[in-house]
């Protein structure tokens, strides 16, 4: 089954929750060991994919590491055209939506369009907006972050991006952030779109987890949590708060 199709599905029954992984952050029998670990506490996916440093050897490398362990979909959240490997299940063709550089909005989607198909890549197509502080990512991307302040503004960047036709909407407040994307920007989002919404950054308990999806996300990302504390407890509360409400 294509993995869009399997998250549609599994959305019918309730929210989900995606593990990221960073090649750059640990070896690749460490990141295959977290995938491992978070796909027996209930984790719908693993992203991997990274800001900065990763390389065509650690990124093929850490896929079929995670690939050779887990049965749930590996997908690529890619930084760039240069980082794609054929070994994934998919990969979120994503344009950041609040960039100042035409590259990220569309220019490395231009060049890794040929790649993508070449490789037999499923691509599940997905606006991405950087929330404030928006952390290294934003940076990277070269933001305008979204104001905190502005669900107005969110939700016409959710609309934009489901009249595209884009398949899945993220709000990422960028890896470690402070505080996750606010749950009025959320809600705000979610009442509007008729396209799952993502969100992803500053997760660190289950409150905030039960927050997020109570409010209107449909899937959560975690990513620091896991690579940093890989507090089992945590990252369980998390988990367990995304799936509470579909029991």
């Amino acid at each position: 089954m294509r993995v869009l199709r399997h998250l549609e599905e599994r959305l019918q029954k309730g929210k989900l929750h995606m593990t990221l992984v960073d090649p750059e952050k640990q070896p690749a029998e460490v990141a295959s060991d977290v995938a491992s670990s978070m796909e027996d506490m209930g984790t719908d996916a693993i992203m991997v994919g990274g800001s900065t440093g990763v390389t065509q050897e650690n990124l093929d490398t850490t896929v079929r590491g995670i690939k050779s362990v887990v049965e749930v979909p590996v997908i690529l959240f890619p930084a760039s055209a240069q980082t794609i490997s054929e070994h994934a299940d998919a990969i979120y063709f994503m344009s950041m939506l609040n960039s100042r550089t035409t590259r990220l909005l569309v220019g490395e989607q231009i060049q890794a369009s040929k790649t993508v198909k070449d490789l037999g890549l499923e691509t599940i197509s997905m606006g991405y907006v950087v929330v404030e502080p928006g952390m290294r990512v934003g940076e990277v991307g070269l933001a305008n972050p979204l104001p905190r302040d502005d669900p107005e503004l969110a939700v016409k960047y959710g609309l934009a991006a489901e009249f595209f036709g884009m398949d899945l909407f993220y709000l990422e407040a960028g890896s470690g952030a402070p505080a996750p994307v606010p749950l009025e920007i959320v809600s705000a989002v979610g009442e509007e779109i008729s396209i799952p919404l993502v969100v992803g950054g500053g997760i660190r308990n289950g409150r905030s987890a039960r927050e997020l999806v109570e409010a209107g996300a449909d899937i959560l990302v975690t990513g620091t949590a896991v690579e940093r504390t890989r507090d089992l407890a945590s990252l369980k509360e998390i988990l367990d708060a995304v799936k509470r409400g579909n029991r």
